[in-house]
């Protein structure tokens, strides 16, 4: 019986990608934000070869920080030469094999990020919609759903339900807005709209949005609070995606016999396809508990692990050291996963795309490399895999692990 904990930390990408440049990410890094942070503590990313992974230096700041773009970070006390020297004694004799993906996909986002470290690479990017959606198609919705529309436009989430959360009360509307991804996404008041209704909407968006409208994914963004001073999104959040173009390492495990367990919004990236069983979550901490109690369980097969929170809470709200607080509970919580690890277990670590909390151009994903870090018995210690074309370089490891 082998198992392997696929484990996602969403958007932790560790630099630029060769063409970052297309998508406006030029200097980005997500790891170099992060770790300069002086709430970055993770030794087991470390002993595992988080540093030791090609263009991932345990250097000197001042050299990795040289772009205009990163000046105010090159100031941080954070980024001490006596910090990285202590950095640096944890790129010694890693215990894990490491490599550096680069995305082949044509976008940034979680869905195509997902796809790809399944096995899958999407050669066309997913539609989006920059000025919003179409207006005949926002009034054919309006239609189904017996409710206005307010706002269709790209938009911060968290603002949008400061500055239209009293209309949407008011009016008993429905915000809806996009981003740089390609989503659309629906907010209303948990005390206007059940969030059963709310997913409801959505699902009928879902069936509307095909052929050059079939966006990635339809969010449900649902929110409580009786003011704009008090507006906050609840975990309730649900992902309605489309199905993957072609089958993935998920269905070839299930074919196989094997059991492909998702944790957290797997299940609604994969649209349920290859998926055996599933568990939603409310957030980080609720995630690394359910995969504990994977851990403790008899299954032969996968485990595949999403943490958004780095994403959405810390990526997205542009927050450093949130976004290394949030590495750093996961590494916490390495500590007694990995001395519980069976004979035949491997644990895999890597992302889905960039989301630098430290970049100013923007709020969205950035284009990066994504690590590849994997453990176990079976696992050879210090391997260096390079650098090497496609997040699908995860999904061989976990095939012929698995299936070979």
């Amino acid at each position: 019986m082998s198992r392997v904990f696929y484990m996602i930390l969403d958007s932790f990408g560790i630099g630029e990608a060769p063409d970052a440049a297309d998508f406006g990410d030029t200097g980005s890094s997500t790891i170099r934000s992060v770790a300069g942070s002086a709430h970055w503590d993770c030794p087991n990313l470390m002993k595992l070869g988080i540093f030791n992974i090609d263009g991932v230096h345990c250097t000197d700041p001042a050299a990795l920080a040289g772009e205009e773009v990163y000046a105010a970070l090159a100031e941080n006390p954070a980024w001490s030469r006596e910090r990285w020297q202590a950095l640096r004694k944890g790129c010694a004799a890693p215990i894990g094999s490491f490599a550096r993906m680069r995305e082949l996909s044509k976008g940034k986002d979680t869905v195509i990020g997902h796809w790809e470290l399944a096995g899958i690479v999407s050669e066309r990017p997913m539609p989006t919609f920059p000025d919003g959606f179409p207006a005949d198609f926002i009034r054919a919705f309006e239609e189904r759903t017996g409710r206005k529309c307010i706002v269709n436009k790209p938009y911060s989430g968290t603002d949008i339900i400061r500055d239209f959360g009293v209309e949407q009360h008011e009016t008993g509307a429905l915000i809806v807005y996009t981003s740089a991804d390609s989503v659309f996404q629906i907010a209303a008041n948990e005390a206007d709209i059940p969030v059963e209704e709310l997913y409801r909407y959505c699902a009928i968006a879902r069936e509307m949005l095909t052929g050059d409208l079939a966006v990635g994914r339809v969010i449900a963004r649902p929110y409580v609070g009786d003011s704009p001073e008090n507006y906050v999104r609840t975990s309730n959040r649900h992902d309605y995606a489309i199905s993957p173009f072609a089958p993935t390492l998920l269905d070839e495990l299930k074919g196989a016999g094997k059991d492909v367990i998702g944790v957290g919004k797997i299940n609604d990236i994969f649209n349920g396809q290859g998926i055996t069983e599933f568990v939603r979550t409310k957030d980080n901490a609720d995630g690394l508990l359910k995969t504990s109690g994977y851990q403790e369980k008899d299954f032969d097969g996968l485990c595949f692990v999403n943490l958004v929170e780095t994403d959405s809470v810390y990526g997205h709200r542009r927050n450093i050291d949130g976004y290394a607080d949030a590495v750093s509970a996961f590494d916490r919580w390495l500590t007694d996963f990995m001395p519980g690890m069976r004979q035949d277990d491997m644990l895999i670590i890597s992302a889905d795309h960039g989301c630098d909390p430290g970049y100013p151009a923007h709020t969205d994903h950035t284009r990066e490399y994504v690590e590849f870090l994997m453990y176990g018995a079976q696992a050879k210690r210090g391997k260096n895999f390079g650098t090497v074309d496609g997040f699908t370089f995860a999904a061989d490891r976990i095939r012929e692990f698995l299936l070979h």
